[in-house]
């Protein structure tokens, strides 16, 4: 029993190095960051405490609202992109997987493909690709 708790000092050493380090880390940008601000406190002006943005001047808001088109693009990437995800593995193996359980592997990728084309049908009744808009 002590055998296999001896064998993770090694894990536990590394938690604590990995502990001081980060606090170490922590420690010295708060006293850097109080050394140097106490240095160019005296130097600084309004126009140095603005954020830069490429030399642009920041007016108006940071962030564009973007389109709900946006976000039914994104989940039918992410639709057809899990679909070739699960269909490329299958289709390698099916001869090889035909010959055990022809039924299970077909039956469970045609219900997938099913799912897939409901979710298909979905985007084109609620027009997401109609790119006019």
């Amino acid at each position: 029993m002590d055998s296999q708790l001896v064998q993770y000092v090694p894990v536990l050493f590394l938690l604590l190095v990995a502990l001081a380090i980060a606090g170490g880390i922590l420690v010295l940008s708060e006293i850097a960051g109080r050394f140097f601000n106490r240095k160019i406190a005296s130097r600084t002006t309004q126009m140095k405490d603005t954020a830069y943005e490429c030399g642009m001047l920041p007016i108006g808001e940071g962030s564009t609202r973007l389109s709900v088109k946006f976000y039914l693009v994104a989940m039918l990437f992410i639709l057809f992109d899990i679909e070739v995800v699960f269909l490329y593995p299958w289709a390698v193996v099916y001869r090889e997987v035909l010959a055990q359980n022809a039924a299970l592997i077909l039956g469970s990728m045609a219900s997938f493909v099913g799912i897939l084309f409901i979710g298909y049908i979905y985007a084109l009744k609620k027009g997401v690709f109609d790119w006019k808009n």
